[in-house]
């Protein structure tokens, strides 16, 4: 950083797993470049992340539900968060999914400190319309006053805020996602032990938005016709979802042999090298991390036509889209993956490689929130 002032910035989101799994790469450059960091959010088992990054002060909220829609307690969590700021007095908070955005949003906004909105999907309140969706609206609309800017992750999100007025336009601005990182995230060269095999690997909490049931009905057609078609379930039920998969469903999956489950797995990498290609027939995603580390290891991906994900496809090139809980279209898709010559899984999967060091690079998306960051800051010093 060029200007001899060293920032401080809090960075703040409903989960220290959130941090750990998405934000990395924001608190790398950061640091980098001379920030003095502060991380607020409610502690978890993720909190092990401080090991490499002991510079760092994590500040826990304690007062944060994710799904709580008691009134009297998110007015106590604004109150959390205005303490939490009058303490660290950051010169811009970065915030980070809904409630921080809300919430926190409104607590810079008390204390007149340059704030930043990351809208990082818009989940179960945006897919299901009810009460929920209707609040959850109001809520984005009434607080965006208090951001200098509001980043999205998807160029469907920001017009989707932009068409339903619940954010100014100059206000807006996409990004790809949290980003993967290629240098990791790059392809595995594999010792032909399962070459007679085709291996469609959905990997993602189990949540039915995220496709699940489309995924294993789609698997019931096609393993009817191709006996060497296997599929493979990766993730965990998200219990504090309210579109959680139920157990009985899993286990009735995995009883009958519609799919391999191989539980929640903290390393993916392994099991996407040995996959033939990425499935994630989701109804609505940011850009789905899944999809962004199976392009980077030079996976094909079978995905849905829908916010966060028909930016990561390109038709034909390196994967295929189908409409949202289409079974048959998806069935369709990997029947078309499966006939399709190994070379020209190959060259999908290279030129998904290429795609994603030149879209979704986490350094890329890095610095992209950094300059946002700095002109913000720039402003408001003049």
């Amino acid at each position: 950083m060029s200007d001899s002032k060293k920032y401080r910035i809090a960075v703040v989101a409903n989960a220290t797993w959130n941090i750990y799994n998405f934000r990395l790469n924001i608190l790398d450059v950061l640091l980098a470049n001379d920030f003095e960091v502060f991380v607020v959010a409610p502690v978890d088992k993720y909190i092990f992340y401080k090991e490499d990054f002991p510079e760092i002060v994590h500040i826990p909220i304690k007062k944060l539900s994710r799904d709580g829609t008691n009134p009297v307690k998110e007015i106590i969590l604004i109150n959390e968060f205005v303490q939490i700021y009058k303490k660290i007095k950051p010169d811009i908070i970065l915030h980070y999914t809904i409630k921080p955005n809300i919430y926190g949003g409104i607590a810079a906004g008390i204390l007149s400190i340059p704030s930043i909105a990351v809208v990082t999907g818009l989940g179960y309140a945006f897919i299901h319309k009810g009460i929920i969706q209707s609040i959850t609206r109001l809520l984005y609309r009434f607080s965006s006053r208090y951001h200098k800017k509001i980043i999205f992750e998807n160029t469907d999100d920001l017009e989707l805020f932009v068409k339903g007025r619940l954010i100014k336009a100059n206000k807006g601005i996409s990004i790809k996602g949290c980003g993967v990182d290629v240098e990791y995230f790059s392809p595995v060269e594999q010792n032909g032990k399962n070459k007679d095999k085709i291996i469609f690997t959905f990997i993602g909490r189990l949540l039915y938005d995220k496709g699940v049931v489309e995924f294993v009905e789609a698997a019931k057609i096609i393993k009817k016709e191709y006996k060497n078609a296997e599929f493979w379930l990766i993730g965990e039920i998200d219990k504090n979802n309210p579109a959680m998969v139920k157990e009985e469903d899993l286990i009735n999956w995995v009883k009958n042999k519609t799919v391999i489950y191989h539980g929640f797995k903290q390393n993916v990498k392994r099991y996407i090298s040995k996959s033939d290609c990425i499935v994630l027939p989701s109804y609505r995603e940011a850009i789905a991390r899944t999809i962004s580390e199976g392009l980077a290891m030079a996976k094909p991906v079978i995905t849905t036509d829908t916010a966060g994900c028909r930016e990561t496809i390109e038709e034909g090139k390196n994967g295929y889209l189908v409409p949202v809980k289409e079974i048959n279209s998806l069935a369709l898709a990997m029947k078309k993956m499966i006939e399709l010559p190994k070379e020209e899984r190959i060259k999908m999967g290279k030129y998904g490689r290429e795609k994603a060091i030149r879209e979704f690079d986490d350094n890329l998306i890095a610095d992209d929130i950094l300059n946002i960051i700095l002109d913000i800051l720039k402003t408001e010093s003049n």
